[in-house]
């Protein structure tokens, strides 16, 4: 039982402290002021899977509706310790991107206590309500933050990487509806990554009952 419980936990922290990091990685406002809605969408999709794969899995291991609110509250804990580092190293804090999971994970708790913890319908459905919605809340969120053209000014980065030198802007890239690219996307991958979820909580057993 420690074994499994230790795996669990173990699993939890590495989720959470990667989608930390994506978090972060997100609010770089020179990547995002040279790539604009094309990093809205790369970032919106990552955040969605690693929100779902880990919330999916501590739901089932759980079976108890709204730990995968509890796991995205994780999420946002380790997210806003993080920003608090950054914003001590001079960092624009403002601009790094807020959490926006917990609506998200709302809805994976709605899906498996309405379908009476079917996990199936969590796959499919709740997949499709957290895959759709991520970006929509995600570019809610951006809305609120500074100007990242104003930002990156403001905090000039002289000593970039030859890697990281702006290049001319990619607005437009996905055509003009990141949020609807986003969450089209979101909306199938996120099924795929629930599903693993729910596998990763099978393997675990299987593998503690070896």
């Amino acid at each position: 039982v420690w074994l499994r419980r230790c795996t669990h936990y173990l699993f939890i922290v590495v989720v959470a402290v990667n989608s930390t990091l994506l978090t972060i990685n997100a609010g770089d406002y020179i990547f995002y002021t040279d790539w604009a809605w094309t990093s809205f969408v790369v970032f919106s999709i990552s955040q969605t899977l690693m929100l779902v794969v880990g919330a999916t899995y501590y739901l089932t291991f759980t079976r108890v509706p709204g730990t995968a609110t509890y796991y995205a509250l994780i999420m946002t804990v380790y997210t806003w310790i993080a920003k608090g580092a950054w914003f001590a190293l001079g960092y624009p804090y403002d601009f790094i991107v807020t959490p926006v999971w917990l609506p998200s994970a709302m809805l994976l708790d709605l899906a498996y206590w309405a379908t009476k913890k079917n996990k199936h319908s969590l796959i499919l459905f709740g997949g499709v309500l957290c895959g759709m919605s991520l970006p929509l809340f995600n570019m809610v969120n951006l809305i609120t933050v500074a100007d990242p053209l104003e930002t990156a000014f403001k905090y000039p980065r002289p000593t970039l990487p030859p890697y990281m030198t702006p290049i001319e802007p990619q607005v437009g890239k996905f055509y003009n509806s990141p949020v609807a690219l986003g969450a089209g996307a979101g909306a199938v991958l996120a099924c795929t990554f629930a599903a693993l979820g729910c596998k990763l909580n099978t393997w675990t057993y299987r593998w503690m009952a070896a």
